[in-house]
Parts: C-alpha cells; sequence; structure tokens
C-alpha cells in the first residue's frame, strides 16, 4: 500500500467517524435549551401564572399563562433555544394589548423533563393547546417553533398563525450554517414547513428580518409565498435581535392579526 493510498484510507475513516458522531449527537447542536429552573411567572410578569400540562406520552411539562381581557389567546411555540423566561418581553409587550398569552415549554427546557425531539415537540404543543380557553386562539411559532406551529395547526387548526423567521425545512436552514457537511442526509429530525404550510386553514402571517443569517430572508420568502401568507418585512433585523422579540413590527403584526380572526 502505498503512502498516498494510506492517507487517503485515513482521511476515509476519519470523515466516517466525523459522520458517524454526528449523526450520534445532531440533536445536541438543534436543541440548545436552557434547562435551568425559571422563577415564578408572576415574578418576571405582574398577573402571570404558573400552569402546566401533561403530554400524550406522559411528561408533565411547565409554563406560563398571562390572562388578557380578549378573547384571543396568543400560543407561543419558541425556538430551539432557550426557554419561556427569554420570551417574558414579547408576552409582556401583547399583554399591553389585552391580548392573554400562554408561554409554553418544551421538553427539557426551563427546568422541564425529557429530551427534545421533533416528535416530542409537537406532543408538547399539542398538550399546551388544551390549555387554551378563549373561543380564538393565534399559534406564534418563533423560528423552529414556527414548525412545530404549523404542524399544530394541521392537527388542532387555529384561528390565525403568525411565523416568526420560518425556514422552509430544518435541513435548509442547517445547510446555511453547516455549508461544509451533507445537513439533508444526516438529519433525523425535520421539521418541514413549506410542504405543509399550504393545507392550513387560517390566516398567515410571515415575520423576518432582512439581515437574519441563521434562517435567511429566502428561506421565510419561500414560506409565505407557499402559504399565500402577508409579510412583514423587519428590515436590518438580525435574528436574534431584540426587535425580532418585542419590536412594533412584530407586535403589530399579532395585534393586526388578532383583530382579524375577532
Amino acid at each position: 500500500m502505498t503512502t498516498l493510498t494510506r492517507t487517503a484510507l485515513v482521511v476515509v475513516v476519519v470523515l466516517l467517524l466525523l459522520l458517524g458522531l454526528l449523526w450520534v449527537f445532531q440533536r445536541r447542536l438543534i436543541y440548545l435549551p436552557d434547562r435551568g429552573p425559571v422563577p415564578p411567572a408572576a415574578e418576571v410578569i405582574p398577573g402571570a401564572r404558573d400552569v402546566s400540562f401533561t403530554t400524550r406520552d406522559g411528561l408533565r411539562l411547565a409554563a406560563w399563562h398571562v390572562p388578557g381581557d380578549r378573547d384571543v389567546t396568543v400560543l407561543v411555540t419558541g425556538g430551539n433555544a432557550g426557554n419561556r423566561l427569554h420570551r417574558a418581553p414579547l408576552a409582556r409587550a401583547l399583554a399591553a394589548y389585552g391580548l392573554p398569552v400562554l408561554l409554553m415549554d418544551y421538553r427539557g427546557y426551563g427546568g422541564n423533563p425529557g429530551s427534545p425531539t421533533e416528535e416530542g415537540l409537537f406532543l408538547d404543543a399539542l398538550a399546551a393547546r388544551d390549555l387554551v380557553r378563549t373561543s380564538r386562539v393565534i399559534y406564534f411559532g418563533e423560528s423552529l417553533g414556527a414548525a412545530v406551529a404549523t404542524r399544530l395547526a394541521l392537527e388542532r387548526p387555529p384561528d390565525g398563525l403568525m411565523l416568526r423567521s420560518p425556514f422552509t425545512d430544518l435541513a435548509a436552514a442547517g445547510q446555511v450554517n453547516y455549508p461544509f457537511l451533507p445537513v439533508r442526509a444526516l438529519l433525523r429530525d425535520r421539521f418541514p414547513v413549506a410542504r405543509d404550510i399550504g393545507r392550513v386553514r387560517a390566516p398567515v402571517v410571515v415575520v423576518y428580518g432582512t439581515r437574519d443569517t441563521i434562517v435567511p430572508p429566502s428561506l421565510s420568502r419561500a414560506v409565505a409565498e407557499a402559504a399565500g401568507a402577508t409579510t412583514v418585512e423587519v428590515a436590518g433585523a438580525g435574528h436574534n435581535d431584540l426587535v425580532m422579540l418585542n419590536g412594533p413590527g412584530l407586535v403589530n403584526a399579532v395585534t393586526d392579526l388578532a383583530e382579524r380572526v375577532r
């Protein structure tokens, strides 16, 4: 065996080992939960209360409910990082308009038991939906949560669907962030949005930032086109900018949708 052949063989073996490790540990790259306990809801948002729900597979998960005087609840399915504490500014902003808000946390997030997977996050959102007591509900899906909200909308149709920085599917977003990897071939969790969004029978609004480097605007626009959705473009905003959490463009988009579904 020549030196060149041996070197090539070593490179192939190393690459196969790396790909194997990525296959096994990929969910640690996808899901970035803040697993620590969160403070009582009322300490963060005046009038809010701690609630819980139980999933079909038997997990009891914690959430926050923020009351309001309007008959349209906003159910928030968060992105892949943090926990409900990080989305408190959104809940406060919506509650200022009288909208009740349910900030759910997935399994493995915010002190909840379990480990996140695509199917698990859907089961979590499905169980959280049962906590909503108002006659109307808007699903607010943030980034990866947009995929969760879209799937939930097919199972339990909402009155309105708000997607913040949605991707067409997880592989498309992953390829942007890991361009050197065969992301589509490796992924176990797919989170299709563009494929399914056209079957949602509710008004859809897509909000995205023009300088989003994590979920490029082109992916969010493709989702909007597939949905026939109203779009709200936040000029100069990146994926994790504060303006994409509780900025006026985002909040107004939610309140406008709430007016439409009344």
